[in-house]
């Protein structure tokens, strides 16, 4: 499983260059000097997709917490750090392009991006108690260790 949280935290890296990449080339090409959304793809594909993952690997290492319930956990993780940032996406595309939005479509990008926030951050709560009851776990320690 380690193997796999190294993999994904390299897939996020990939992903977090591409996306600072076209912030930078996409503004520069649209001769957009304003504040957009899509700055904080980048960031925030590496936060929580590369690095969050590095820790994970080195979680697993130390506690071998990952079972069944911890891929849907991450399962959820993925989807909601990816419509997160469709959302981060499709703000700042409509910034750039300087698009008059609807209250209902400005309310729906909002909330497109709401929920990947919350299930990103449901998700990384149920990964903390699984992590923390497996250490707190007496029985289980002998499993949770090296």
């Amino acid at each position: 499983m380690t193997k796999r949280y190294a993999n994904m935290a390299i897939v996020y890296a990939v992903i977090a260059m591409v996306f600072g990449v076209f912030y930078r080339e996409f503004t520069k090409f649209s001769d957009f000097t304003g504040q957009t959304r899509m700055s904080v793809m980048h960031t925030h594909y590496f936060l929580l997709g590369m690095i969050f993952f590095l820790v994970l690997m080195l979680a697993e290492k130390i506690f071998a917490f990952s079972d069944r319930n911890a891929g849907r956990f991450l399962i959820v993780y993925h989807v909601g750090l990816n419509v997160t940032g469709l959302g981060f996406l499709m703000r700042g595309l409509t910034q750039v392009w300087g698009t008059e939005l609807s209250r209902g479509l400005d309310a729906s990008i909002s909330g497109i991006a709401g929920i990947g926030h919350i299930l990103t951050g449901v998700s990384i709560i149920l990964l903390l108690l699984k992590i923390r009851k497996c250490i707190s776990d007496v029985r289980s320690w002998s499993v949770c260790a090296l």
